[in-house]
C-alpha cells in the first residue's frame, strides 16, 4: 500500500511523492520523536520532544532518560503499528545516537531505524528554523478556525 512521504514533497510526475509501508512506519517513528509535546493541535501529549533536548549537555544520564523517553512515547502512539524491541542510545561526540529496532505487527518484520540528535554547536540554528517555522503554521490554523 502507497502513502504520502514525509516530509511532504512532490516526486518526479509533479505529484505528491509516495513511499511503501517499512518506510511510512519508519517516517511515523520519525514523527514521534522529534515532535514536542503541545506542538500538534488538538494531541497536546503526542511526541518524545527529542529537540527540546539538544542544549542540554551530553552525558550518559541524558542517554539513559532518552532511552525511556523514546520507548514510552512510542509505545504510546504507535502501539497500534510496531512492537518496540529495543531502544538504544548511544553518545557519540556532541550527538546523540539513537536506534530504534522494532517489529512491525501488520507482517512481522523486524526492522531498525537509526536518528542523530544533534549537539547544542550545530543544532542551535536548526532548532530555531524549525520551531519558528512550527509557530508559523500554528498562527495559520488558529487563524483559519477564527475566520
Amino acid at each position: 500500500m502507497q502513502t504520502l512521504d514525509h516530509p511532504y514533497h512532490f516526486d518526479g510526475r509533479s505529484r505528491s511523492a509516495t513511499t511503501g509501508e517499512a518506510d511510512h512506519v519508519r517516517d511515523l517513528i520519525e514523527q514521534v520523536l522529534f515532535t514536542s509535546p503541545g506542538e500538534r493541535v488538538m494531541r497536546p501529549d503526542f511526541g518524545a520532544g527529542l529537540l527540546a533536548l539538544v542544549f542540554e549537555p551530553n552525558s550518559s544520564t541524558l542517554a539513559a532518560t532518552l532511552q525511556f523517553l523514546v520507548q514510552s512515547a512510542l509505545q504510546q502512539h504507535l502501539s497500534h503499528l510496531i512492537a518496540v524491541n529495543a531502544v538504544t542510545v548511544e553518545n557519540i561526540d556532541a550527538a546523540l545516537q539513537v536506534i530504534v529496532q522494532y517489529a512491525v505487527l501488520a507482517d512481522g518484520s523486524t526492522q531498525q531505524a537509526s536518528f542523530a540528535l544533534p549537539g547544542a554547536a550545530g543544532a542551535a540554528y536548526e532548532v530555531l528554523l524549525l520551531r519558528s517555522e512550527a509557530a508559523r503554521s500554528h498562527q495559520a490554523c488558529r487563524y483559519r478556525q477564527r475566520h
